[in-house]
């Protein structure tokens, strides 16, 4: 630090005795470290201007770094073949298994699959999964047992599920969560025309343990109703 003090004003006394008198020859630097350095002159200038906008350049901000690439989704379980022959089984080739696992929290492997209608422009106004069918098979020792089913109407081994439209239904849109301690929680929309009505409510399906089988859930989504054998009389008393 204190020989490059020095230099500069080594510089300094040389470039005011230039201006003043002819013998800057006879200049003398007071600093012992000085008169070695003054010789340097012309370099040190030199050297001084071409870093210059380097050193400017570093003063700016540095820029901001980019961010982080995002993880890749991780791919989806592979589903095991057993299963989707059994999907198949129940309702055709055009059959897609859209979640599998121990669905009713009971201990046993089940999957949910459906008929998805493919995205087209007729249809592109309409939002989330839209199916013409759905089921829901469990395995028991081997042999997959359907449980639920979402067609024209929605049933169950017992009969008709409250709420279920009385007319038949060409389409649903489908929505379902897997909660961690209530399983499978599906929310079925029917299709009406040419869209979904906003104002109707989705119809909520949930496995009930009380009675082992899959059955409508009243307004709030926390009370199971009760199955009707027929479509004329419906019940919908709480259980």
């Amino acid at each position: 630090m204190n020989n490059s003090h020095t230099t500069l004003h080594c510089n300094a006394e040389a470039l005011r005795s230039l201006k003043t008198s002819k013998t800057a020859a006879r200049l003398t630097c007071t600093s012992q470290i000085a008169p070695r350095n003054c010789a340097f002159l012309p370099l040190f200038v030199a050297a001084l201007l071409s870093c210059s906008p380097l050193l400017l350049s570093g003063c700016g901000e540095e820029p901001a770094p980019k961010p982080a690439e995002e993880a890749a989704k991780p791919a989806e379980p592979a589903v095991p073949e057993d299963m989707q022959l059994a999907a198949q089984g129940l309702l055709g080739k055009e059959t897609k298994v859209l979640i599998f696992g121990d669905l009713a929290k009971n201990g046993q492997q089940q999957f949910l699959a459906a008929n998805v209608v493919p995205k087209t422009p007729k249809n592109e106004n309409l939002s989330g999964t839209i199916v013409t069918r759905a089921v829901i098979a469990e395995n028991d020792e081997g042999q997959w047992n359907e449980l639920f089913r979402c067609d024209e109407h929605l049933k169950n081994s017992k009969g008709f599920l409250a709420l279920t439209p009385l007319t038949s239904v060409g389409g649903w849109r489908i929505q379902y969560e897997q909660d961690p301690v209530k399983g499978l929680q599906l929310y079925l929309t029917p299709i009406q025309g040419t869209g979904v009505d906003p104002h109707l409510k989705p119809i909520g399906v949930a496995w009930n343990p009380a009675v082992k089988r899959y059955q409508s859930l009243d307004g709030t989504y926390e009370h199971f109703l009760m199955e009707s054998s027929s479509l004329e009389m419906p019940k919908s008393r709480l259980k």
